[in-house]
Order: structure tokens, then sequence, then C-alpha cells
């Protein structure tokens, strides 16, 4: 069983930037495809973007320009660097692993998620 754990959440204001990083516990973690989700209260949990083990990534429309996800297969962490927050952006940020290291938008192709990071941005 994969262990994932989420850090850097907080307290941004508009425009501003946030690290979120996601260790894993275990060394397969450099075969499998990392992604982010978050979810804001009331709404569904939505897919932010993924990278697969080749460094391949992709990202959602709503975050494309602003967010970049990135990986250190020697440290078992990935990370997601937010730019340009705005206020909609506000919401507990989840890390998951898909072990066939294809990745997806749905959150029904991972195997394992990490606790959540709560991220808030004021206006």
């Amino acid at each position: 069983q994969v262990q994932l754990v989420e850090s850097g959440g907080g307290l941004v204001q508009a425009g501003g930037s946030l690290r979120l990083s996601c260790a894993a516990s275990e060394s397969t973690f450099s075969r499998y495809c990392m992604a982010w989700f978050r979810q804001a209260p009331g709404k569904e949990r939505e897919f932010v973007g993924f990278i697969r083990w080749t460094g391949n990534t992709d990202y959602s429309d709503s975050v494309k320009g602003r967010f970049t996800i990135s990986r250190d297969n020697a440290k078992n962490t990935v990370y997601l660097q937010m730019n340009a927050l705005k206020p909609d952006d506000t919401a507990v940020y989840y890390c998951a692993a898909d072990r066939l290291g294809w990745g997806s938008s749905s959150p029904n192709a991972y195997d394992y998620w990490g606790q959540g990071t709560q991220v808030t941005v004021s206006d």
C-alpha cells in the first residue's frame, strides 16, 4: 500500500503562488502516473493535471498556463507549482497515483490517494 502525503497548502492572496508537494512512501513511485485533483465545498472532485513516469504532462483547461506539475523520482515526490492564483482555485488539493502509469482525468483511474491539503485564495 503506497502512502501519499501532501504538504504546502495555505492561505494566499489572489495573484500569488504556492507550491504543493506530495511524498510517496515507495520507490515504485517512479513508474506511476501522478496526478493532482481538487475539491471545493459542495463540488465534485476536479482534475487538475498529471505527470506520467516519462515526464509527459496534461492539465485541465482551467489551470493550463498557470500550474506546473513536476516530479523528483530520487525523492519520491511530485510537485504542483501554482501561479497567478484565483479565488476559484480555493479547494482541498489531493495527489493520486495510477499504478498503470497512463494517467487520466477521471479519479476512478487512480489507486492511491493522499489526505489532501487546503488551499485558500483570498480576494
